[in-house]
């Protein structure tokens, strides 16, 4: 592949190396003069929709410092910025095939998914657990014997509750939604006794719940995975310019910063609070900044 002269310039005005390599995502957006970045509806307080068309969240946050910092890279405070909204099942093709630059939601950075595209440093770290209504007396897996079972489709928790289903011999029906949003219905409505998915997201939607009263996250976390921002596979470049902007947050403080305002304080839209201090995993990765995936 042949560097165009509008990227070469680009490069050498940042004083980064003009490779055919290491230049697809910076030289796509160079030449389109836009960047597509990608956000969840239902994955709160990461990225969701709160009433509005416009997405917030923590990772929605981290987004826009990247988008911002691409800019100034690219000496472009014009560019245009196009939202676009994924699925658990279709996030990983559309970053492959180019129509999203950059996925910054509730993705799990684990050695499969390494297969196909690359993560940046880890932002969070989570393990699956079971989103019950309280009056089920459902407390753990072993409750779950016979019973159908939520998860959503293309997520690992989907691969980790049925590979603990088989390897506990339950006899668990495993059914998937959609979405988030869709798998929890499936528990409201009682066609499923328990959503298996990471716990963080779990409290989320208990939060925007109709009744959040009459729901509880229960059992214990199967594995710990780390969540980071996904980008097209084979990019140095990109992943140095994306790695710089979350390690300088962390290095800041500022990410500690973004992590109170998200997970220690009232968001929208009804203003829960979900107290979930840092865990030392993140702490830790403060200071590591790691991009280390699950296995």
């Amino acid at each position: 592949m042949q560097t165009s002269p509008l990227l070469s310039a680009v490069l050498l005005a940042t004083g980064l190396a003009a490779t055919s390599a290491s230049a697809d995502t910076l030289q796509k957006i160079a030449e389109s003069g836009q960047i597509t970045v990608a956000y969840r509806e239902a994955s709160v307080p990461f990225s969701y929709l709160a009433g509005a068309t416009t997405p917030e969240g923590f990772s929605v946050e981290i987004t826009n410092a990247v988008v911002d910092a691409v800019k100034k890279q690219l000496k472009k405070p014009d560019l245009k910025v196009t939202l676009q909204a994924v699925t658990s099942q279709n996030r990983i093709p559309l970053l492959q095939n180019g129509t999203i630059d950059l996925e910054c939601g509730s993705t799990t950075n684990n050695t499969v998914r390494g297969k196909d595209v690359q993560f940046a440093i880890n932002h969070f770290y989570t393990g699956t657990r079971l989103l019950v209504k309280k009056a089920a007396g459902i407390k753990n897996y072993a409750d779950l014997a016979k019973k159908t079972v939520a998860s959503t489709s293309g997520t690992t928790n989907a691969q980790v509750i049925r590979k603990y289903n088989l390897e506990k011999n339950l006899g668990m029906e495993i059914q998937l939604g959609k979405d988030h949003d869709d798998a929890m219905l499936l528990v409201d409505s009682g066609r499923a006794s328990a959503f298996a998915m990471d716990d963080i997201l779990l409290f989320g939607l208990i939060g925007n719940a109709k009744n959040p009263a009459e729901w509880e996250v229960v059992g214990d976390s199967l594995q710990v995975e780390p969540y980071a921002c996904m980008l097209r596979k084979d990019d140095p470049q990109f992943k140095q310019l994306v790695d710089g902007v979350i390690g300088g947050m962390m290095k800041s403080g500022q990410f500690e910063k973004l992590y109170t305002k998200w997970f220690m304080s009232p968001i929208p839209p009804k203003g829960q609070n979900l107290n979930l201090p840092m865990s030392k995993e993140l702490r830790d990765n403060l200071k590591a900044l790691s991009d280390k995936p699950a296995v």
